[in-house]
C-alpha cells in the first residue's frame, strides 16, 4: 500500500464501522421501543449513543484494529476484529449495566442484546466485503510512483535501500544521478550526471525526484528545484543528517527548517492543558469516591500489623529532575534501606497488608494528592529514588530524557511488563525506552488506554507486582 493512502483507508474503515454501529443502534431502537418517539428526539437515548461511540473508539485504540489495514491477512483481520468486539461488549455491559444503570436512560437489556448482536453481524459482513475489495484491487491501491535519486552519497544509498525494502511506501526508485560516478556503489543504478536528470525524467515520465546532495552543492540543488517546478516534477529534499538513527520532527522558523531529534506532543500548550485538566478531574474522583472511605480501613490495618506511620514519604525525581515528596501507603516495616534498596520478591520487609496493597496497586493511592498539587500526573514515567536517578543516569545515555515529563502513577513501561525490581541495567534500559516512546507518542487516547490496561492487569494479576 502506498504510504500516501494509509490515513485515507484507515479513515474509511473507521467511518464505515461507526456508520454500522449507529445504524445497528437505530434498528435495535425501532425493533424494541414501543413509545413511537422518533429516536433522534428521545433525550434518554442520545447519551447512550455517545457512550457506545466513545467506547468503540477506546476499544479500537486499545487493540489497534485500524493499523496496517491493507497489510493484515484475513485471519489477523478477523482476530483483531473479534478481540475489539469482545472488549467493546465487555465495556458496554460494565458501563451501562453497572455504572450508569439501565433505568436512568430507559435502556433495556433486550435493546442491548439486539444492538450488540446486530452490530457484530454487520461488522463481520462489512469486513468480508472490505477484504474482497482489497484482494481484487490491492495493486490499484498501491499506485506506485516512479522516482530517481540525485546524489550517490551515503544518504542516497540509505534512501534507496529503505524504499527497496519497504515497497508499501509506494515508490519505485529507477536509479541514481551523480556528477561523480564513483560515488554510486552499485554501478547498475548509475543513470548519469545531475544535469541530465530532468530530461531523463521527462522522457521516462518520472513522478518525483529525491535530492540527497550535500549542502555544499546548494547551487545545483536550487537549479534542480527550479527545473523540477517548471516541468511539473515533485522535488523532495533529503537533508544531510546522519547522527540520529530515528524519526525526527521538523519545524519551520520562517523559511529555515529546524530539526528536533524527537517529537514532544506535550510541549504543545493545549495538550498540556487537557492532560492537566484530566489529572485534576480524575484525581478528585479517586480521592472523593475511593480514597475517602478506603483510607481509614487501610490505615487501621497498617497500624495493627506494624509500628510506624500510615504514609511512606520519599523524595523522588520529578519533572526537569526537580525532587519532590512522593506519598504512598506504607507497605514495609520501618527500615533504614528504604531510600536505597528496591523491593524484591519475597522481601522480608514487606508486611502482609503491604503485599496485598502492592499487588493491587492500592499503596499508590496517596499519589493522587501528588497529582492534584501538580508534582505528578496520572500517566507518565514512574518516579525513581534520587540514588537510582544518579546511578542510572551515568549508565544509560537517554535515562534523563524521561524527566522531560512529570512522573506518573502508572505508565507505558508498567503496562508493558517493565515494572517492579530492575536487577540489571538492561532491565532499566527497557523501561527507559518505553518511557521515551511514551514521551514521543503521547495522546489523550493513549493515556486512557494505559489507565484501562493498568486496571485490567490489577484485576487479572501482574506477576511483577510484589
Amino acid at each position: 500500500m502506498s504510504h500516501r493512502y494509509a490515513t485515507f483507508i484507515k479513515a474509511i474503515n473507521l467511518s464505515v464501522d461507526y456508520v454500522i454501529l449507529n445504524l445497528s443502534m437505530i434498528i435495535a431502537y425501532l425493533i424494541v421501543d414501543r413509545s413511537y418517539i422518533v429516536w433522534i428526539n428521545n433525550k434518554n437515548y442520545l447519551p447512550i449513543v455517545l457512550v457506545f461511540n466513545l467506547i468503540w473508539l477506546l476499544s479500537a485504540n486499545v487493540t489497534r484494529i485500524y493499523e496496517h489495514v491493507l497489510n493484515k491477512d484475513s485471519i489477523k483481520t478477523y482476530r483483531g476484529l473479534f478481540n475489539t468486539y469482545m472488549l467493546f461488549v465487555s465495556l458496554i455491559c460494565f458501563t451501562v449495566l453497572i455504572i450508569i444503570g439501565t433505568k436512568a436512560y430507559s435502556i433495556t437489556r433486550q435493546y442491548l442484546f439486539y444492538s450488540l448482536v446486530l452490530f457484530g453481524f454487520l461488522l463481520g459482513f462489512w469486513k468480508l466485503i472490505f477484504l474482497t475489495i482489497r484482494k481484487g484491487d490491492r495493486a490499484l491501491l498501491a499506485d506506485f510512483r516512479n522516482a530517481i535519486i540525485v546524489g550517490g552519497g551515503r544518504i542516497g544509498h540509505e534512501l534507496y535501500n529503505f524504499v527497496n525494502y519497504n515497497p508499501e511506501r509506494g515508490y519505485k526508485i529507477l536509479g541514481i544521478f551523480d556528477d561523480d560516478k564513483e560515488r554510486v556503489v552499485n554501478q547498475e543504478l548509475y543513470l548519469g550526471p545531475t544535469d541530465a536528470c530532468i530530461q531523463y525524467m521527462i522522457d521516462n515520465r518520472i513522478d518525483e525526484i529525491f535530492c540527497t546532495l550535500p549542502n555544499t552543492e546548494s547551487d545545483k540543488i536550487e537549479r534542480l528545484m527550479l527545473d523540477a517546478d517548471k516541468n511539473l516534477i515533485r522535488f523532495k529534499l533529503v537533508p544531510e543528517f546522519f547522527y540520529v538513527h530515528k524519526p525526527t520532527f521538523i519545524q519551520n522558523f520562517g523559511h529555515i527548517p529546524v530539526i528536533s531529534i524527537r517529537p514532544e506532543p506535550l510541549e504543545n500548550m493545549l495538550n498540556r492543558f487537557f492532560k492537566r485538566l484530566f489529572d485534576i478531574v480524575f484525581s478528585l474522583f479517586v480521592i472523593i469516591f475511593i480514597f475517602s472511605w478506603l483510607f481509614p480501613i487501610l490505615a487501621i490495618l497498617i497500624k495493627r500489623e506494624s509500628r510506624g506511620p500510615v504514609f511512606f514519604v520519599q523524595t523522588r525525581s520529578g519533572r526537569e529532575n526537580k525532587p519532590f515528596n512522593c506519598y504512598k501507603f506504607r507497605s514495609m516495616k520501618v527500615n533504614l534501606d528504604s531510600d536505597k534498596k528496591q523491593a524484591t520478591r519475597n522481601d522480608s520487609r514487606i508486611t502482609k497488608i503491604g503485599a496485598f496493597m502492592r499487588r493491587t496497586n492500592l499503596d499508590e493511592l496517596p499519589q493522587f494528592f501528588n497529582v492534584l498539587v501538580g508534582d505528578m500526573t496520572v500517566v507518565g514515567p514512574r518516579p525513581h529514588m534520587l540514588s537510582h536517578t544518579e546511578q542510572y543516569s551515568k549508565l544509560i545515555d537517554r535515562f534523563m530524557v524521561r524527566h522531560f515529563l512529570k512522573p506518573g502513577i502508572t505508565g507505558w513501561a508498567q503496562v508493558n511488563g517493565h515494572r517492579g525490581e530492575t536487577r540489571t541495567t538492561d532491565a532499566m534500559m527497557q523501561r527507559v525506552e518505553a518511557d521515551v516512546w511514551y514521551l514521543e507518542n503521547w495522546s489523550f487516547l493513549l493515556d486512557l488506554k494505559i489507565i484501562f490496561l493498568t486496571f485490567w492487569k490489577t484485576v487479572n494479576g501482574d506477576e511483577k507486582a510484589f
